[in-house]
């Protein structure tokens, strides 16, 4: 496997990288070089400042429950409640408080630059200087004078916030910071000198360097412990990190300020004075960022670079992806002599003028695509969450690194490099004028288009065709280098260690509606959410035909499995039977529009639904979501209804119906089996909350037209009442008793035992239990017989209903409140292989089962 580049963290661009993970309450320092911003031969990226206000997290309050436990509807939030004036004014504490904290933090950054650098400048003036006084001006320009603008706008705002009454004001303390945000300008000027400077004086002076590389940072009062130790260059770039999140805060306190508050006016007025400060920066920076000139004098900007994988003679390849103004230039990562630095080879280049981007269904089949199976994947990233799961408890025995914590590191990396090489499937082909072509895989429709739209408005725009020479190629390589903003595959041991590590459990999104439409059309969306690493398409609405505002309101429950991000796609049905997609024979659909937003934990944590607006150029989607942490989804609420099904005790229904299986669990596998069998994602793909919520109503109810309900009802919802239905036993079908043996009786080695293991725990379990799980079986076997159908294989089954069958008892799970989120993901995986071990075992016998008797004690 070719190797990828290591350095800095994954990044789309310079800015992405401020707000990818950006939470005001959580943006500490990332560990000793961390944000090194250089590139690994010594080059440096110029920075880019974003003035936009599309990235700025959405912060919401958190309501409290209401009386009854129920969390009340998108629609109720927006009507019931607090009053707006009282809303807004919690939100506005909630934005400044996390604000404070972050602030704190980057203050005693700006502590820890200036510690150095009195005693270099003592040495300076002695026999035995270490830097000169010029190189130490150079070094720490402006350090001074921006650590007393923000201490004295911390301490102006602090007691402020802490006494929080709907009278405080806190817009002149803004308006003051805006004002002096020119000081940033020229930090920003000489920010390159002070870079290079300091690479040179480190290099000279082997005292400076003991320096630089440690230096200590306090954190904040409240957290004990949690001094950390930076670089000097990683401290450096904390500024250039901070100069856009006054602005950022600008945004979310106007949007919860109201309009006749005194704080109002001013608060625009520095958002204004912040916006165009940040502009004239970005005039000046833009040019010098990214711009390469040509032996023949032109100018080549780069416009977009990232890591694709190339589907070459059969064969999957990492490889970085660079478009530049007048070409597309694809290159391979490769080690220098002893392996310590990095640099690009040229695989192939493409001027923009001789390059097409041929429409699916114009392009032929994929050439070689072997696609890799789901239980391949799922294994890898049992093993990541497995490996993940050692280093925690190695960074607890030994505090520090380790021979042993770089070699689980290395396995990680090795793990997840795997999985972003062999878990794309959506094509990219490009063509040139002469018919060659290439073909990649990306993992979303999202990717595709981004790359598609930026090659697009750069077409017919550059020089007539041309040739590079050998020398060329390697130039523009270096250049590549010093250039790229993306640094790295998302591989999470590039990441920092206080980085956020996306949220674990269950994010209950409601589509509402769009608008923005020219035209009328058949429209639908699709939901997808990043899990190690990549993109995966979790939900789908319904089209809504023939329409420019479509009213969805559908409700769907995504599994969150380490996201930090929703994008919502925008789609135009297509019922045109010529456009086909050759690689599936499935009618190509347009997308219209796409949108993304980061799963910020202060947002999606509140109790209450948040409504948000994703904007994708003229069309707007609105919808609204809610999350429920992985403890908190643990929680199975009986029923209070003697007479219903849902939260009452399989034994309790089974025996007041007189059957071996309940009679709801009967009814939607033999709907499902009737008309569901053949459709795309059955389970998996998630129903209209509301349809679900009537079945279950109904069957609670036990309705004489249930059967009339199930056969108009849509099968999606059909499949999701079924694993509701399980998911709010008051019991996990499995039962809390034997949890425990199972995760211990899969991960038995010698197969003769785990056969004798699992077969006893089946045995061990209550009849009524037993037998509705080997029901479910069979049904979800025949599931997968039509998997070149339906997409479903025995691991997606598994996948999506382990977790539901299989889960911690309350008090097992109040022995791991503190778990990490991995040690989570790998219990879900071993869920995940109980179920499929059963699946994949020949038909199992009940009468069989009840007469074998084994010696085999399940007491562990």
């Amino acid at each position: 496997m070719e190797q990828l580049s290591h350095g800095e963290p994954p990044r789309l661009s310079w800015i992405d990288t401020l707000y990818s993970n950006f939470n005001y309450g959580t943006d500490g320092y990332e560990g000793d070089g961390a944000d090194d911003k250089k590139s690994h031969d010594g080059s440096e990226t110029m920075p880019y400042i974003d003035e936009s206000p599309t990235m700025s997290p959405q912060l919401s309050a958190r309501s409290q429950d209401s009386a009854d436990g129920v969390s009340p509807t998108p629609t109720e939030v927006l009507t019931g409640g607090d009053s707006d004036s009282e809303k807004g004014l919690e939100m506005r504490k909630l934005v400044l408080s996390g604000f404070l904290a972050s602030e704190e933090i980057y203050i005693n950054q700006l502590e820890a630059l200036l510690l150095p650098m009195k005693p270099l400048k003592a040495a300076a003036t002695t026999s035995q200087p270490v830097l000169t006084l010029q190189q130490i001006e150079i070094v720490f320009f402006k350090i001074q004078d921006i650590y007393e603008i923000h201490k004295d706008f911390y301490d102006a705002l602090c007691p402020k916030v802490q006494q929080w009454t709907s009278n405080v004001t806190v817009g002149h303390e803004f308006h003051k910071l805006a004002s002096q945000l020119e000081v940033y300008k020229t930090f920003v000027n000489n920010y390159k000198a002070a870079v290079e400077t300091t690479e040179k004086c480190i290099q000279a002076n082997s005292q400076f360097q003991k320096i630089s590389e440690i230096i200590p940072v306090k954190g904040p009062k409240e957290a004990k412990d949690s001094a950390t130790n930076a670089s000097l260059e990683a401290l450096l770039y904390k500024p250039i990190d901070r100069v856009t999140r006054s602005t950022l805060v600008l945004h979310d306190l106007i949007k919860h300020t109201p309009s006749d508050h005194p704080d109002y006016p001013l608060l625009q007025d520095a958002l204004r004075i912040s916006q165009n400060f940040l502009s004239s920066i970005n005039e000046e920076i833009d040019p010098r960022r990214a711009t390469v000139t040509t032996p023949k004098g032109e100018s080549r900007q780069l416009v977009k670079d990232g890591f694709l994988v190339e589907l070459t003679e059969g064969s999957r390849k990492h490889r970085h992806v660079f478009l530049f103004t007048d070409l597309l230039f694809c290159a391979k990562v490769k080690k220098t002599v002893g392996g310590k630095h990095q640099q690009y080879e040229c695989k192939w280049y493409v001027p923009l003028v001789d390059l097409t981007l041929p429409s699916v269904e114009d392009s032929e089949p994929s050439p070689q695509l072997i696609l890799t199976p789901d239980h391949e994947i799922e294994d890898v990233k049992s093993k990541i969450s497995a490996t993940k799961n050692e280093i925690q408890k190695e960074k607890k025995a030994c505090k520090g690194q380790s021979r042993v914590m770089d070699r689980l590191k290395k396995k990680v990396t090795e793990h997840e490099s795997w999985l972003l090489l062999h878990s794309p499937t959506i094509p990219f082909r490009i063509q040139t004028k002469s018919g060659k072509s290439y073909f990649f895989l990306l993992n979303s429709d999202y990717e595709r288009s981004e790359w598609k739209e930026a090659i697009e408005k750069l077409q017919n725009k550059g020089p007539s065709g041309f040739s590079l020479s050998n020398l060329e190629l390697q130039t523009l390589a270096q250049h590549c280098f010093k250039l790229r903003t993306v640094h790295n595959a998302p591989i999470t041991s590039y990441k920092d260690d206080d980085e956020s590590p996306g949220l674990y459990g269950f994010l209950h999104v409601m589509v509402h509606s769009a608008k923005g439409f020219t035209k009328s059309a058949n429209l639908y969306c699709t939901l997808e959410v990043d899990s190690f690493g990549y993109f995966v398409s979790k939900a789908k609405t319904r089209v809504f035909r023939d329409t420019t505002e479509p009213q969805w309101n559908e409700e769907f429950e995504i599994d969150l499995e380490g996201s930090q991000s929703l994008r919502i796609l925008c789609y135009e049905k297509c019922y045109d039977k010529t456009k086909l997609n050759k690689d599936n024979n499935e009618i190509v659909d347009r997308l219209l529009g796409k949108g993304q937003i980061q799963l910020d934990p202060q947002v999606v944590n509140a109790k209450n639904w948040q409504r948000e607006v994703i904007e994708m150029n003229e069309i707007k989607v609105e919808f609204s979501m809610k999350f429920t942490s992985r403890d908190m989804s643990l929680k199975r609420t009986p029923s209070r209804k003697q007479t219903g099904v849902f939260g009452v005790k399989i034994s309790v229904v089974t025996k007041r119906e007189r059957s071996k299986v309940p009679y709801i669990v009967r009814q939607c596998v033999e709907e499902v089996e009737k008309r569901g069998i053949d459709e795309i994602g059955i389970y998996r793909i998630s129903g209209v909350a509301t349809d679900i919520q009537a079945l279950k109503a109904a069957f609670d109810a036990n309705t004489k037209d249930i059967l009339v309900m199930l056969s108009d009802m849509d099968i999606n919802a059909i499949a999701g009442t079924l694993k509701l239905y399980f998911r709010e036993l008051p019991e996990p079908l499995l039962t809390d008793r034997w949890y425990r043996a199972f995760m211990e009786g899969i991960a038995l080695s010698d197969p003769a035992a785990k056969e004798n293991c699992m077969m006893h725990l089946l045995r061990s379990l209550p009849d009524p239990n037993l037998i509705t799980f080997l029901f479910l079986l069979e049904h979800l076997k025949r599931v997968a017989e039509k998997e070149p159908i339906n997409k479903m294989s025995l691991h997606n089954l598994a996948t999506v209903f382990g977790p539901t069958l299989l889960r911690p008892s309350q008090v097992e799970h109040k022995g791991h409140m503190n778990i990490a989120s991995d040690i989570w993901s790998q219990d879900v995986m071993a869920q995940v292989q109980v179920l499929l071990y059963y699946l994949q075992h020949p038909p199992i016998s009940i009468t069989e089962l009840k007469r074998n008797t084994l010696y085999f004690s399940t007491d562990v």
